[in-house]
Parts: structure tokens; C-alpha cells; sequence
């Protein structure tokens, strides 16, 4: 790929979201390929990535799959698929190919198979579910196990210490499970070297508005997609509808110190290339052997994800597939679609001013450099390369003061910088492709949806993603929805 279209690349990323009249599935990566659209369970619906502000020393990465839970969509609810291999990759040396790999698999369990459901409780003798185990686990007519392997250069290495890692299902209701918060609670494990991990169902924690960007960027909140002063300015509430609001999503989350991601095994300044590695997630499929064969053959990617906003907006639709199935080193092949930065024209026409192409301040997303990278230079840029990078140097900024624009809001622990559930890619995205990062003042129109924030209750301590939401009593609620006429200034509680 050449240099004009490295810097291009990532302003595609938006354009094409904007223009394409897509299914509904824009949510980060919420259904964005034909693969993953017909493979709902294979779906990588967010990549995060951030140092703990709960634990300075660690790096937390959170994998979200399976789009669009209805939280009251039983009898069998959303288990983890048993015939995918989840993972959680690592480049720590610059080059865009993994060093270090987390691998998670699953394995289901039916331990009831008399009741009708996936699970039962406080009926017909069997108690209330409030273990994920024995005592209490009784109603469980579905339990699912796993186990994690890391893999480094030196080999393959199961890291679950010989413990029974339980997933958290989701949230039935109060009469099945009384005191769901326990049960979360009980599905965090720690294990060897202060490595912590979840796995279970929890609320979405992302945020946008669906159907004003897909009806032409007919955006509800102020002048769209131009925000009012107030309505920028608060990160705590929405001025128009959160699609994900009430819907539910299969998550793992693990918790590693950054001494076991750096190359060296040190803490880093951020001034410090060694401080800043790539990271992206993917799910793979095994192949069936056929033509006389039978069994099964290796692992076939069918998912992949590293920055937010890349393969359902950038990419054609006859490409998407071979992206997803594709390795991010490889990503020079799909220059041919990042020629033309098509949303700086359409901001334009607005009556917006944009800077020319090419567009060079757009380079970090796809490259080791300032200002994730401060200390990078040119030999430490590495290939061009689809990676959420993550500076281990830069220390978290405090859960109550984070700030939803991350770096174009002076909190430079938030996206581009890794990512964090608190962070507005959208309005992030859409201002840096207007050219805020050339000069603030020139190009600093604050342009959004009026999402400002996920409709779940963020934590501020390990796993951080909200518990799944009761499919006895959720509701999809958010301003200019049904359920909402009557609050404060036509906002929603958060759920």
C-alpha cells in the first residue's frame, strides 16, 4: 500500500458508513460482513483495550461477540458457541503480527435435561439459581465451561491453572435468579501471574443512533450533525435514541499484567516505543475435511477486529468476507479502497471546512506513531496495519474523569489510544476525518449523533461492563422512545 493511501485509509472508515444504506448493524461491528451477518455467533461486535484505572500495572482486554441479544429470547437463550475458537492478539515489536495470543474455548454442558428452559428456579421444587456450581446451581439446565491457552513464540501454554472457569449466563428474571449481581460476582477468576477473566452474557455498553445514520445522516440531535455547545458538552446523557439500549452481548474479559505483553517484560515510559503494542481479536471456525476425508482440519478465521468503524464501513461489500478472514499484515490489498476520503466532501457540503488530501494526520490509526507512539520514529512505524494500539505508558484516566472524545478532549488514556466502553467513536471519528487533529480551531465543528453515553451503568472495578440486562423486566428505552415522554427533559433513566 502505498503512503497516500495509508493516510486515507482510516477516513473511509466513516464515509462509507454514512453513504452505504446498510442493514442496521453499524455498532461498532455489529453485523457487519455477509459471513458474519449469516454466522450471528462468530460476530465481533467490539474490540476494547485499556490500561485498568482500577489496577495501573494491567492492561484490560474485553472481547464482545453476538449482536442484538433480546434479553427475554428463551427458552435457550445465548450461549457461547463450543465449535468457536475465540482470541485476543498481541503484536509487541512493531511488525503486525501477533506475538502473544490468549485462546479461549467453551464447552457446554447439559445438566438438566428434563425442564423446558435453559434455566429455572423458585418452581416446581427446584431452588432459585444462585450459584454457577453445586449447591444453588440446580436450575442451570445449561452450564458452559472453558478453558484459556496462551500461545507465545516458545508454544502453547494452558493458563487456567486446573481451575473450572464457569460462564455467567444471562439474566432470566428475579424469580429464576434473585441476586444476579452473585452470580457475575462469582463468574471473575483470578489466576497464575494476577491474570483475572470473565466470561458470561452482559449489557451492551455501545452507543449510537442507528436510524439517523442510516436514513441519510438524518441525525435528531441540534443542526445534524452539528451538536449544540450543551448537548457536546455533557457526557452523561442522550439527546437522541441508543439502538443497543436494552439488548444484550456475550463478552470476555481478561485482565494481564504489562510486564507479560511488552517484549521485554518491562514497564515502559510512554515516551518508550517498547510501551505501545497492537492488539486485535478474532474468531475462527474449524475445517471439515470432505472428499473421502472425514474429521475435522485446522482453524479457519471468520472474524476479525482491531480499530472500531474499519470493516462494516471501509471495506466493499464483495471484500468484506476475505478481510475478516484475512490477517492484518495483509492489509495493503484492500488499498483500493481508500483512494478517495468521500465525508470531508459530504461535511463540505455542508458548509463545512475540511483540509486537503492527502490526509496525514489520519496515519496513527494504521501505523506506530505519534501521538499513541510519541517516541516512534520511522523505523519503528512498522506495516501498514488494521491494529487497536495501546500505549502501556500513558496512565488511566480516573473512571469519573474520563471523557467520552477521549484524545480530542485532552484525555489521552481514550481512543485512538486503545479503546475504552466509555468512548465515542462515532463523534470521534467523524471529527477527526473533519480534520480536528490538522487544527482545532480551523476544522473543531463538534459533529455527532447526541449518543453520548452507553444505556448500561459502566463499573469501575473489574469485569467494567454492566451486568446483563433482566429479561423478566428490560425495556429498549432511550430518548424519543416509547417509555421516555415523561422523564426530565425527555432523557431516560440509565437501565
Amino acid at each position: 500500500m502505498s503512503i497516500l493511501t495509508s493516510k486515507l485509509r482510516p477516513a473511509l472508515a466513516i464515509a462509507a458508513s454514512l453513504l452505504a444504506a446498510q442493514p442496521p448493524g453499524f455498532a461498532a461491528s455489529h453485523r457487519e460482513a455477509p459471513i458474519t451477518a449469516l454466522d450471528q455467533k462468530a460476530d465481533i461486535t467490539d474490540w476494547f483495550a485499556f490500561v485498568s484505572p482500577e489496577h495501573t500495572d494491567r492492561v484490560i482486554f474485553i472481547l464482545n461477540v453476538d449482536p442484538f441479544l433480546e434479553p427475554s429470547n428463551g427458552p435457550n437463550f445465548f450461549p457461547f458457541d463450543p465449535g468457536i475458537l475465540y482470541e485476543m492478539k498481541i503484536d509487541n515489536n512493531h511488525d503486525g503480527v501477533p506475538d502473544i495470543t490468549f485462546q479461549f474455548q467453551f464447552q457446554t454442558q447439559i445438566t438438566n435435561p428434563g425442564i423446558f428452559t435453559g434455566f429455572v428456579g423458585n418452581l416446581a421444587g427446584i431452588p432459585p439459581i444462585t450459584a454457577l456450581n453445586g449447591e444453588g446451581a440446580q436450575g442451570l439446565g445449561i452450564q458452559q465451561t472453558y478453558s484459556i491457552n496462551m500461545v507465545t513464540s516458545a508454544g502453547s501454554f494452558p493458563i487456567s491453572d486446573d481451575q473450572v472457569l464457569h460462564t455467567v449466563p444471562t439474566n432470566v428474571g428475579p424469580r429464576t435468579m434473585p441476586n444476579y449481581s452473585q452470580l457475575v460476582q462469582q463468574g471473575i477468576y483470578t489466576l497464575d501471574n494476577g491474570i483475572r477473566v470473565f466470561a458470561g452474557t452482559v449489557a451492551d455498553p455501545f452507543f449510537i443512533d442507528l436510524g439517523g445514520v442510516f436514513d441519510s445522516l438524518n441525525l435528531r440531535a441540534s443542526v445534524a450533525p452539528v451538536l449544540s455547545a450543551a448537548v457536546d458538552g455533557d457526557d452523561h446523557n442522550n439527546y437522541a435514541p441508543n439502538a443497543l439500549s436494552g439488548y444484550n452481548v456475550n463478552s470476555i474479559i481478561l485482565e494481564v499484567p504489562i510486564a507479560m505483553l511488552t517484549s521485554d517484560g518491562q514497564l515502559h515510559a510512554a515516551t518508550d516505543p517498547l510501551a505501545v503494542i497492537g492488539t486485535y481479536a478474532t474468531t475462527s471456525r474449524q475445517k471439515i475435511t470432505v472428499l473421502g476425508e472425514s474429521g475435522r482440519g485446522g482453524w479457519a478465521q471468520v472474524q476479525r477486529m482491531g480499530n472500531p468503524l474499519i470493516n462494516e464501513a471501509i471495506i466493499g461489500t464483495g471484500a468484506k468476507d476475505r478481510f475478516s478472514m484475512d490477517n492484518p499484515i495483509h492489509d495493503n490489498q484492500f488499498a483500493n479502497f481508500v483512494l478517495n476520503p468521500l465525508i470531508p466532501q459530504i461535511l463540505s457540503t455542508l458548509g463545512l471546512p475540511v483540509p486537503p488530501a492527502p490526509r496525514t494526520d489520519l496515519l496513527p490509526l494504521v501505523q506506530y506513531m505519534a501521538p499513541i507512539c510519541p517516541g516512534c520514529t520511522a523505523a519503528d512505524a512498522g506495516p501498514i496495519a488494521d491494529l487497536l494500539r495501546l500505549n502501556t505508558g500513558i496512565p488511566p484516566t480516573s473512571t469519573a474523569s474520563q471523557k467520552r472524545l477521549g484524545f480530542i478532549a485532552g484525555d489521552s488514556a481514550g481512543w485512538p489510544n486503545g479503546r475504552r466502553p466509555v468512548d465515542d467513536v462515532l463523534d470521534i471519528a467523524l471529527r477527526a476525518l473533519e480534520g480536528i487533529l490538522v487544527n482545532s480551531k480551523t476544522y473543531g465543528a463538534p459533529l455527532g449523533d447526541g449518543v453520548n453515553m452507553s444505556s448500561s451503568a459502566l463499573g469501575v472495578a473489574f469485569p467494567f461492563l454492566a451486568p446483563a440486562y433482566s429479561g423478566r423486566n428490560s425495556v429498549h428505552e432511550g430518548p424519543g422512545q416509547a417509555g421516555c415522554a415523561n422523564s426530565p427533559n425527555g432523557l431516560c433513566p440509565v437501565n
